[in-house]
């Protein structure tokens, strides 16, 4: 029997490498996505084939998190074995702009989500993308134990959806697992996240199309890792035989400014003459640290990554470099075949 697997933010970041790590492994996969008048698909243009043809094994399905009815028609029609909602308004500081849509859409769309897999009583797994951000002031570092103190209304609604899930895991007895997981990047990072608006601002930068990189704050510090690894994680949590909640992270921290440092050195270029701070990128409240122990993922999971710091940076620099035309310094990509041989995911 083919498993099926339903994901919510399947256009996302984390969305479109776990439709390809569920493909490589066999999985019939389907997929939450908004209308939009323009194409939105870009990070799964790769791997998408008609669903004429006899082999398609990825499927689309239009939809909200705001729309319960669409959500609980996808439950009931595909069945799916397992359900991984990573679908959110994740931005934290436009979560400052749009608090109620980010309720509506972060917190109350894993509800809607949860409630459906209840009601349809197939024996589906879930899992909930929980943030490290649910954190937000506590003292690092931080694990499964630690009391969460959110610092925004992005959190605030992560941690609604963390409780929700605990809620209905020991409420009904639902398989419904949280993955807290720490920052994690890829070449497939939104372009205004920080570290990629650094990679692909320096890009540009080099490539004569812009003069200057604008940034808020440049202290906090946060526990970065490899987005490809944080979605093998998530796999690996619904293969439990048991449901629990897993903080997964590096166990290390870094500052924008370091991130920003090591960006700038990769490229030959100077800091000073680029980089110029705009006060309208720093958030009314500030998550200082952020350093995961995640020790649980290890012994359980065998969570064991092989991407750092230093060579994140340099995986997105030489991508970022050759989306815009640039040849790449390249020590990125020796990196990436280095760890990763054969890799299931397609190149960037």
């Amino acid at each position: 029997m083919v498993k099926k697997a339903f994901i919510t933010g399947i256009t996302g970041q984390d969305g479109s490498y776990l439709a390809e790590l569920l493909l490589s492994k066999g999985y019939e996969v389907h997929g939450l996505i908004r209308r939009s008048s323009t194409f939105n698909t870009s990070r799964i243009d790769q791997i998408y084939v008609d669903p004429h043809t006899p082999h398609a094994r990825m499927f689309l399905h239009y939809g909200d998190l705001s729309d319960s009815e669409q959500i609980a028609n996808i439950m009931y029609n595909f069945k799916p074995d397992e359900v991984y909602h990573l679908g959110a308004q994740s931005h934290v500081r436009v979560s400052f702009e749009t608090p109620e849509y980010t309720g509506n859409v972060t917190a109350l769309g894993t509800t809607r989500l949860l409630e459906a897999v209840r009601r349809s009583n197939n024996g589906m797994k879930f899992y909930q993308a929980s943030s490290s951000e649910m954190f937000g002031s506590a003292a690092p570092p931080q694990d499964e134990t630690t009391l969460f103190q959110p610092r925004s209304p992005y959190a605030c609604a992560k941690l609604y959806s963390y409780w929700m899930t605990r809620n209905y895991r020991e409420g009904y007895r639902m398989f419904a697992a949280n993955g807290i997981l720490f920052n994690h990047e890829s070449p497939r990072r939104g372009e205004t996240f920080v570290t990629r608006k650094i990679t692909r601002g320096i890009a540009r930068i080099l490539a004569k199309k812009e003069k200057y990189l604008y940034l808020g704050n440049l202290d906090a510090r946060r526990d970065w890792g490899f987005a490809p690894e944080y979605v093998e994680c998530m796999w690996q949590i619904l293969q439990q035989k048991e449901a629990d909640d897993y903080v997964i992270g590096i166990g290390e921290t870094h500052s924008v400014k370091e991130f920003l440092d090591a960006a700038f050195s990769y490229a030959g270029l100077d800091i000073d003459k680029h980089v110029r701070i705009d006060q309208k990128y720093f958030r009314p409240t500030e998550v200082e640290v952020l350093i995961s122990d995640p020790k649980k993922a290890r012994k359980k999971l065998g969570w064991k990554p092989k991407i750092r710091f230093e060579d994140l940076v340099k995986i997105m620099m030489d991508a970022d470099m050759r989306a815009i035309g640039l040849t790449p310094v390249g020590e990125g990509d020796k990196i990436l075949k280095k760890a990763f041989p054969k890799k299931w995911w397609k190149s960037d």
